[in-house]
């Protein structure tokens, strides 16, 4: 594509601007070859337009950065007020907005994304739709290959993604929004036709600062839409209501009270999972679902709401929520032969502890014993560790904490900052989760449970830097 038709939408003035064309976009000076377009990104710890001669020595055909580069470059360099707002404009226009093909529904909230993606994509799928899901367990659609990145790709990987979706007739898209990406433009030229909001709770405040910055990330998705779209909202979450109030959209409220366009009736809940009628104008739609646990039944709400917007039949709605049985990492149950049962979930905040917990405890047998093994991870929310801690004392009968994704923190003081408020006695420390996950393990008698919290179906623990192979389930499956 040529670098002025390329740059159109950014308010730049392009007649002096050289015939050139530009091959990719890059982000990251090593990937830079002939034909480049280079973006210079300010990161977290690095600075894109610390390599702007590099990315020049590989052969970049121009630059947009957001400041006078004082050594001069040999290649055109654009200047822009906002280089990641300006990535997101020209990926989209790369791509020739292919987000305005498909049919894109955006998740965002604190807990949940991934199980109301996942209980969408399999009602879709009930439906006939050609669909993709996009977020914490890849991108997952028939016949592509799943990869695992971040929640949400960056707007070049996206805009291509999209791009392949629509060559490969695809024409839904669901995809969990994180704060992150709302906050640094990534999907700020994606055009969603759905936007769900599940909840706000503490999380990510090491990045965000406050929960008034982080709500204000969150309700950038329902800024975007626009009258012709639907917001479908958990208004049981006071923060929902704000969302509502700012967004043009068309609003479906959701509840599991009766105070909400949809909302539901005569809940059963136990560990073979949920029972309830979903009650929406004058209809009625009985609802079962092999997911455990209440706030499960907030993800199955948000889902089916969505399905209900978009004229999906309720007995399509019912085939693909019963189909749904299990998303990988959540609430994963694992029965040992000693009649002890192991679950595993990727709750890593202080309100989706509070959440799989309570659950859990309502649920077990009166005699068992309830063992939690979970962490904090480094270098993210030192606030937030005190506090999950007391959570799973005031639920548990045995705490084992151990390492979960330390990066470059010391484990030991993100142990000690865990345990600061805790009895005595009340928990064991560990620096190898593997080694006190086997422990664990091989202590539960009949009846007990141990809930595994924090990592679900990573493969990985990060530490100093490094991402070393690791998987709670290949140690409980090797036990097993």
């Amino acid at each position: 594509m040529k670098l002025e038709r390329l740059i159109k939408n950014l308010s730049i003035d392009t007649t002096s601007l050289p015939s050139i064309n530009v091959d990719n976009i890059c982000t990251y000076s090593p990937e830079v070859n002939q034909g480049s377009l280079f973006v210079a990104i300010k990161g977290f710890t690095t600075d894109g337009h610390d390599y702007i001669q590099q990315a020049v020595n590989n052969g970049a055909s121009a630059i947009i950065s957001d400041r006078h580069i004082s050594n001069a470059v040999s290649i055109p360099n654009i200047r822009v007020g906002n280089t990641r707002a300006a990535l997101s404009k020209i990926a989209s226009t790369f791509y020739n907005n292919p987000s305005k093909d498909l049919n894109i529904i955006g998740i965002t909230g604190t807990n949940g994304k991934t199980t109301t993606a996942s209980i969408l994509y399999s009602i879709f799928k009930a439906n006939g739709f050609k669909c993709a899901q996009l977020g914490t367990l890849g991108t997952i659609a028939d016949g592509f290959k799943t990869t695992k990145t971040l929640t949400t790709l960056d707007p070049v990987s996206l805009h291509r993604t999209f791009r392949e979706f629509i060559k490969m007739d695809i024409s839904h898209v669901i995809m969990e929004v994180s704060s992150h990406a709302l906050d640094q433009f990534r999907v700020a030229d994606v055009e969603f036709n759905v936007g769900v909001f599940t909840n706000l709770s503490n999380e990510h405040l090491d990045y965000h600062k406050n929960m008034e910055d982080y709500f204000e990330a969150k309700s950038k998705l329902f800024q975007m839409l626009k009258p012709s779209n639907t917001a479908v909202i958990n208004c049981d979450d006071k923060m929902g209501l704000e969302i509502a109030k700012n967004s043009k959209a068309k609003i479906v409220s959701v509840s599991k009270q009766s105070n909400a366009d949809i909302y539901l009736t005569n809940l059963i809940s136990c560990f073979d999972g949920v029972e309830f009628v979903l009650n929406y104008g004058n209809k009625k739609i009985p609802i079962t679902s092999s997911l455990v646990g209440e706030y499960n039944v907030e993800n199955i709400l948000c889902a089916v709401s969505v399905a209900l917007s978009l004229n999906i039949e309720p007995d399509i709605i019912q085939k693909g929520v019963s189909e749904c049985d299990i998303i990988p990492g959540r609430m994963e149950i694992i029965k040992l032969k000693n009649k002890s049962t192991i679950i595993v979930d990727y709750a890593h905040t202080p309100d989706a502890y509070k959440k799989v917990l309570h659950t859990i405890k309502r649920m077990k047998p009166e005699d068992s014993k309830l063992n939690v093994l979970f962490g904090c991870g480094g270098d993210r929310d030192h606030e937030k560790r005190p506090e999950m801690g007391k959570i799973v004392e005031d639920y548990s009968d045995i705490m084992w904490i151990v390492p979960d994704n330390p990066r470059t923190e010391n484990i030991i003081d993100i142990n000690n900052q865990i345990i600061k408020d805790l009895k005595e006695n009340s928990f064991q420390l560990f620096e190898d989760r593997g080694k006190a996950l086997k422990m664990a393990i091989k202590s539960l008698s009949s009846g007990d449970i141990l809930v595994v919290l924090g990592k679900g179906r990573e493969d990985y623990q990060e530490i100093n830097g490094k991402k070393i192979n690791y998987s709670d389930i290949e140690i409980i499956q090797g036990l097993v």
